[in-house]
């Protein structure tokens, strides 16, 4: 397995405290450590980009592969114009970079980074809670939950999450839709590349351990189907990029709310 690991300063390269690693079990996604602590996570490959990482259109000169088959899950990316120059590190500090390079100045230009913010911190608002940087505080639970630690909570600290309002009934439940978000945390969930998206919810429904579902690849309407099975972890708003989720809740929580799916 290959990976990414940081400069012990910007004087010493010598391997540093962070590393990136693609990690393949369920649908595979990116997650950035402190030796043993998960710092951020980049969401799983939505056929188009990362599920966490929304921002514009890639420029023209970047190509990017994302490949999960039996044999391999590997991504990579190229640079499609000659005399340009483009790489992908982790700086001392903990910050993934991708820097190009600007002939005139002789330098390497941070393009992008992550973490960026505040709801990037990895579980930030805990099970089932969705950070949402524009807001104030940045946690909240979505409809049909209230926060598991109120206390702690009022206190903007938003790490203990959010706990369901009403148990579940398993074939009575109902689906809340949540638009831009990134996926929750996909290392236990499980994907079907062929299934549409009313076969996934229908399949989801079926199954009384499934606590949420959504499309495994944005591109042409949406196609294939990821379910979670456990805890939702680490959901936040997107509202210039993300995807749809489909949060199971039981129909008393959403009776009175027509503008949510089900």
């Amino acid at each position: 397995m290959k990976y990414l690991t940081s400069w012990r300063s910007p004087a010493d390269p010598s391997s540093g405290d962070f590393s990136v690693k693609l990690d393949y079990r369920g649908f595979p996604e990116i997650f950035l450590w402190d030796n043993k602590k998960i710092e951020y996570r980049s969401g799983p490959w939505n056929g188009v980009r990362f599920s966490g990482t929304p921002e514009g259109k890639t420029p023209d000169y970047l190509k990017f592969e994302f490949v999960t088959n039996q044999d391999e899950v590997t991504y990579s990316f190229s640079v499609t114009t000659n005399n340009l120059f483009s790489r992908l590190i982790v700086n001392p500090n903990g910050v993934l970079q991708r820097l190009t390079w600007i002939p005139d100045y002789k330098q390497w230009n941070p393009f992008w980074y992550s973490p960026k913010d505040q709801c990037d911190n990895y579980r930030e608002c805990g099970p089932y809670g969705i950070c949402d940087v524009n807001a104030s505080p940045v946690c909240k639970c979505p409809r049909g939950f209230e926060p598991k630690n109120l206390e702690a909570w009022n206190l903007r600290d938003g790490s203990d999450g959010c706990m369901r309002k009403t148990n579940l009934e398993c074939m009575g439940d109902k689906f809340l839709h949540l638009r831009n978000v990134k996926l929750p945390e996909t290392t236990t969930a499980f994907v079907d590349q062929s299934t549409s998206l009313k076969d996934c919810g229908d399949l989801c429904l079926r199954n009384c351990s499934c606590t949420a579902y959504a499309n495994a690849d944005i591109r042409n309407g949406g196609t294939g189907c990821v379910i979670w099975v456990s805890e939702l972890l680490d959901i936040r708003e997107h509202p210039s990029g993300g995807q749809n989720l489909f949060v199971r809740l039981a129909a008393s929580d959403l009776a009175l709310s027509p503008c949510y799916l089900f």
